[in-house]
């Protein structure tokens, strides 16, 4: 399953470092090539000669030693390799990743690399439940770094809770996954809106929303990466394109809409995450609009309603919607999907903490036409845009089998 695929497994100093040496035997059983990075302090629980025996590769440990290749070797090995493992992933290692602190030669590589980082926490249950800990894992996860587990059970040190480390067969097996789920959209074409639209009121001012675009630019990364042409239509922002999506930047929802509908046809997958502007000012003010004693009086114009458009023009597309709505989620929701005649619709309130606009977080359920429901738990936006590619899969696939 993993053949020709590079991957570092990063050893960090917990007591479920002999854990670590069966995760290279089961990558290594799947043909992966695999290299090894320990920090000093995991020597003190296995040795660098177990882990080069069960690789076949030289095992890195000091980011000054003599180089193996003729090259700067921590560079060079978060190019060379296409994802990264760091098991155990003690909380000291959490907050050095969390905070970009690069002091070794493990931390280097994470700091320079590209490639997906897996990280399965291991430590005490206290330690795991600080809020600090706590903090420095959503810092990741909305980074895009994957947490593997933790487990729940007996710890080392006597206690019991959360923060034992997951099986390496479960390590590796999410990385498996990820892989595999690279050849999920392969061939696909997707297009992707995000952000807050803005409708100018004068040079200086403009009508907007909260929207930060953060859903849709996880969404565009997650297309991509599992191996959709992916196109983003983005809202201003200041978040970076995800790597290998093209970026194309708007204003306003009209700019928006013409966008959208220029490169629908050649589309197989749209997701509308945008927050667009339902109305714009009827008149754009030439020069700022002086403050003054009297009230203001604007006149609103309705904006073109792009999902409801895209629903009207759609043949073969999969179409995905978003509702954030602020009361009667679900009976919301239902009608927004109905009339909009989208494929999947992800609803969620905006009221509730965690789930906001600027959020790193996010609360969603998916609806489906058919009546179905999922409903997930309170995640980073990177994890429910994995859940949502992999539904999106799913719908692909149907329709390829209705074609046949």
């Amino acid at each position: 399953m993993l053949r020709e695929k590079r991957i570092l497994v990063g050893v960090t100093g917990g007591i479920a470092a002999y854990k670590t040496a069966e995760i290279v035997r089961l990558l290594r059983k799947l043909n992966a090539e695999v290299h090894v990075a320990m920090t000093k302090s995991a020597t003190e629980f296995i040795t660098p000669l177990t882990m080069r025996s069960l690789s076949l590769n030289p095992v890195y440990t000091d980011l000054f030693e003599e180089p193996k290749l003729w090259d700067v070797e921590h560079i060079a090995l978060a190019e060379r390799v296409q994802a990264v493992i760091v098991a155990p992933a003690t909380a000291n290692t959490l907050a050095k990743m969390a905070n970009g602190l690069a002091d070794d030669f493990l931390s280097t590589v994470l700091l320079a690399t590209r490639s997906p980082i897996f990280a399965a926490p291991a430590m005490n249950q206290a330690m795991y439940a600080h809020p600090a800990t706590q903090t420095n894992l959503d810092i990741l996860r909305a980074r895009g770094v994957r947490i593997i587990g933790p487990g729940t059970g007996f710890q080392a040190c006597g206690a019991e809770g959360s923060g034992r480390m997951s099986e390496p067969a479960e390590i590796v097996e999410a990385v498996t996954r990820h892989f595999l789920n690279r050849e999920l959209l392969r061939g696909r074409r997707a297009l992707v809106t995000a952000g807050g639209t803005q409708e100018p009121l004068d040079p200086v001012r403009y009508l907007g929303n909260r929207s930060s675009g953060k859903m849709g630019y996880a969404i565009a990364g997650a297309l991509q990466e599992a191996g959709a042409e992916t196109v983003l239509i983005s809202a201003p922002t200041e978040l970076p394109p995800p790597e290998g999506v093209e970026r194309i930047m708007v204003q306003t929802a009209g700019e928006m809409y013409d966008a959208v509908l220029e490169r629908f046809p050649e589309t197989d997958i749209v997701v509308k995450a945008a927050a667009v502007a339902d109305y714009r000012p009827a008149v754009e003010a030439g020069q700022k609009i002086k403050k003054s004693k009297d009230s203001l009086m604007l006149e609103l114009l309705p904006n073109q309603d792009i999902l409801a458009e895209l629903g009207r023009r759609k043949t073969t597309q999969v179409l995905v919607g978003f509702a954030a709505e602020t009361e009667n989620l679900f009976q919301n929701a239902r009608q927004k999907m109905k009339k909009k005649n989208v494929d999947l619709l992800v609803a969620n309130d905006v009221t509730k903490p965690g789930a906001g606009f600027g959020s790193q977080t996010n609360i969603v359920s998916f609806l489906f036409p058919d009546g179905r429901k999922m409903d997930f738990p309170q995640l980073s936006k990177p994890e429910i845009a994995g859940n949502l590619v992999e539904e999106i899969a799913r719908l692909c696939g149907m329709e390829a089998g209705a074609k046949e």
